[in-house]
């Protein structure tokens, strides 16, 4: 971070791209003030990489994104321009001449009045100063002038830079009235402090608690991309614990809130399922970054969804909880039950519904299985069984599962993980000898009905199991003569010939 930069100094940032230069000739052609604000402002002085150019333009934004498409095209540049009228808004994307292609968003300055059941501002045109009041927070409410005369300029009326300084997440104005104005907000402040490792400060904080209920008018599209965001972060359990915090978990995510909280009965108590879920997400971040620093080729995998279902792995356990006089508190198939709610939180955060989905609801649903085989005698037969279930994820499963071991027990933990390593030995080892990873049954079910002239029915799924387990447990070859002879031996004793 380097909030000491002069304006001379942010002048040779922006020349470094010759697009700052064009966008200020082109507003100074027009009449106008412009500059670029808010995010690619801010990560100039964090030293973050930003693709997000946003120009501010008091005036219309749409023409000066009309003029400019116009300027380079006369330069023979690729240029696209995209207009938005209802929104008073424009987009030009453009190519250099040496390929890089940049996308730079339009729109005038403006000030802003809501009403108290909507997030649907009344818009009127506005001053610079106008334009900045409206923003979420202070370290977003930076702007650098882009017209020749005060090229580099920066304009920070609310001490944004002395925010950064101090690792503070603050509202420029009131922060009921920002709050209540747009919730979206509330979320976007617990973001930023997620991404940047930054603190809430007190007052805004207490305006989030006061505000939280006001998040119910914002799109669930709108609140999951703030949430994917976090996700993404470099430790994203602190924003889901913000989140907690400050009240708006039980709203946007009722089942990941009923999560948190110790039961004690008879002096017994269970752990808080909560925290450790955050504390797995972790442990999954952790060993993403860690693979993402070897030099070992491995198949490109969005992380998001790895991470979706570390938070989602115990997702079951509120609805599975039982208090058992002889063993406790138990939380049996809680995997299974949180398979089965998987869908329904996907569908109602619009979430993909696609192969994604799966792979979480899949990933929930054997995050058990490495656990119990390391409990026990690591066997080829329930390692294959793994294997054949987990298919392609059998990798991320056993991440999941690694992550899941939060024990502050060093001697249980280093036995788990002991048990853990021998489970991936067994792993490489059956894949190199059976090609599991691919494994289909030799005998499908159409086979089976066509045998014994069969409809579909319990019989015909119970055999193709029997013959799974046979293979499974390496009493049969995996063969299809071994595996047909096998179904009529089978067959024959179970009094179906």
């Amino acid at each position: 971070m380097n909030t000491q930069r002069s304006d001379a100094e942010l002048a040779q940032i922006l020349e470094r791209e010759d697009i700052f230069h064009l966008i200020g000739d082109t507003a100074d052609q027009l009449g106008v003030e412009c500059y670029v604000v808010g995010g690619f402002v801010r990560d100039i002085f964090l030293e973050r990489p930003s693709k997000d150019i946003d120009v501010e333009v008091v005036g219309s934004g749409i023409a000066v994104a009309e003029a400019l498409a116009k300027n380079l095209r006369k330069m023979h540049l690729w240029a696209n321009l995209s207009v938005f009228r209802n929104f008073g808004t424009a987009q030009v994307k453009f190519r250099s001449k040496k390929g890089e292609e940049t996308e730079v968003e339009f729109v005038g300055a403006r000030r802003e009045s809501y009403s108290r059941n909507s997030r649907k501002p009344i818009v009127e045109d506005g001053t610079l100063d106008d334009d900045l009041d409206r923003r979420d927070l202070t370290i977003n409410a930076l702007a650098i002038c882009l017209n020749h005369d005060r090229f580099g300029q920066l304009i920070d009326p609310f001490d944004g830079l002395y925010d950064m300084e101090d690792g503070l997440i603050r509202t420029p104005l009131d922060p009921d009235i920002t709050f209540s104005d747009d919730p979206l907000r509330m979320l976007r402040a617990v973001r930023f402090a997620t991404q940047l490792g930054f603190h809430i400060d007190d007052e805004t904080f207490e305006a989030l608690e006061r505000n939280r209920d006001r998040i119910r008018i914002i799109s669930q599209e709108r609140i999951i991309d703030e949430l994917n965001k976090i996700m993404m972060a470099k430790h994203p359990s602190k924003g889901w614990v913000e989140l907690s915090r400050c009240g708006l978990l039980p709203i946007i995510f009722p089942e990941l809130a009923a999560m948190e909280g110790v039961e004690t009965m008879n002096g017994r108590a269970h752990k808080d399922n909560f925290y450790h879920t955050m504390e797995v997400l972790e442990n999954v971040v952790r060993a993403q970054d860690e693979a993402a620093c070897t030099d070992e080729p491995c198949p490109q995998k969005d992380p998001l969804w790895l991470r979706w279902a570390a938070l989602l792995h115990d997702i079951g356990k509120p609805r599975s909880k039982r208090w058992e006089p002889a063993t406790g508190w138990t939380f049996h198939n809680h995997n299974y039950l949180g398979e089965r709610m998987v869908p329904d939180i996907f569908r109602r955060f619009k979430l993909p519904m696609d192969e994604r989905m799966k792979y979480v609801q899949k990933l929930v649903s054997l995050h058990m299985r490495p656990i119990a085989i390391a409990d026990e005698e690591v066997t080829d037969s329930a390692v294959r069984r793994m294997l054949f279930e987990a298919g392609e994820d059998i990798d991320d499963l056993m991440t999941l599962c690694e992550a899941d071991i939060t024990s502050k027990n060093r001697e249980k933990k280093a036995r788990f993980l002991d048990n853990f390593r021998l489970v991936r030995e067994k792993l490489v080892d059956l894949q190199a000898r059976d090609n599991y990873r691919t494994w289909t049954n030799p005998i499908t079910g159409e086979e089976i009905m066509q045998t014994f002239n069969l409809t579909p029915c319990r019989q015909v799924g119970e055999l193709k199991q029997a013959i799974k387990d046979a293979i499974w447990e390496s009493r049969i070859p995996n063969t299809h003569e071994a595996a047909f002879e096998f179904m009529l031996e089978e067959a024959k004793r179970r009094g179906m010939m």
